[in-house]
């Protein structure tokens, strides 16, 4: 459930950690300056191996980026994972409203798909994934939150926060709902943003101001030149607010 923090938290998460070699090396770049403070670590892709391997000898913070719709790329990967995961993607696809439904066809293939990344993550990083998010944010659709498929307790990722006017009245209130059931059974931070747009730069450093007095998590993409060349400026370390992990966040829960 979201947390109250007193002295505030700023998480600044760089996604598809193991996509592919540049994205994990643009990644990597961002650690050392304090630009990127934890990762979201994709399985079953090609870089994955020596994503884990740079993360459990430097000791990076990293989470399951759960993936349903981008087809995994490693060499060796189970052609009954790759047929299901297939399937999955396509469905999620086909338009932009079936991830909110539930589709009962595909529950032994969600469930399936899901246990196989989680089990891949423990034996990569010899561990429990104490958070999960998702690809394309795909760890929020129905078959995954109506099947439970989710280790309870685990730190899970939010939907975006808009400040009110930026989103329809209707999708602020689902995004509430679906953020509401979520905290049942697993922990959220208590704002989520995209560092995306970067444009007008107030933007991002209300992002960070607000993570004065909250726990903020800010979702980043390094791959994208604009975006690496912010978080290997040091700016957000000069902005004086603390820059932790999703780790620390769940110590303090």
């Amino acid at each position: 459930m979201p947390v109250d923090a007193p002295t505030g938290l700023l998480i600044v998460n760089a996604d598809d950690w193991g996509r592919d070699v540049e994205t994990t090396d643009r990644i990597l770049d961002c650690v050392g300056p304090g630009g990127v403070s934890a990762v979201s670590a994709m399985v079953f892709m090609e870089d994955s191996e020596r994503a884990a391997a740079h993360a459990r000898e430097r000791g990076l913070d990293a989470g399951l980026h759960l993936n349903l719709t981008s087809p995994f790329s490693a060499e060796t990967v189970p052609a009954a994972l790759l047929e299901r995961q297939a399937a999955i993607s396509r469905y999620l696809r086909r338009h932009r409203l079936t991830k909110y439904l539930f589709n009962p066809a595909l529950t032994a293939a969600f469930a399936y798909v899901v246990a196989a990344q989680l089990d891949e993550f423990r034996r990569l990083y010899g561990m429990e994934p104490a958070r999960i998010d998702g690809h394309h944010h795909m760890h929020l659709c129905a078959n995954v939150l109506v099947g439970g498929l989710l280790p309870a307790r685990t730190i899970v990722r939010r939907n975006f926060c808009f400040e009110p006017g930026e989103k329809s009245l209707f999708n602020r209130a689902y995004r509430r709902v679906v953020d509401k059931t979520l905290s049942r059974r697993h922990r959220l931070t208590d704002l989520f943003f995209s560092l995306q747009p970067m444009e007008p730069r107030t933007r991002v450093e209300h992002i960070c101001s607000l993570a004065r007095t909250a726990v903020v998590e800010l979702e980043t993409h390094p791959v994208v030149s604009s975006e690496y060349q912010f978080l290997r400026s040091g700016d957000i370390v000069r902005s004086g607010v603390r820059v932790g992990t999703l780790s620390a966040f769940q110590a303090a829960s």
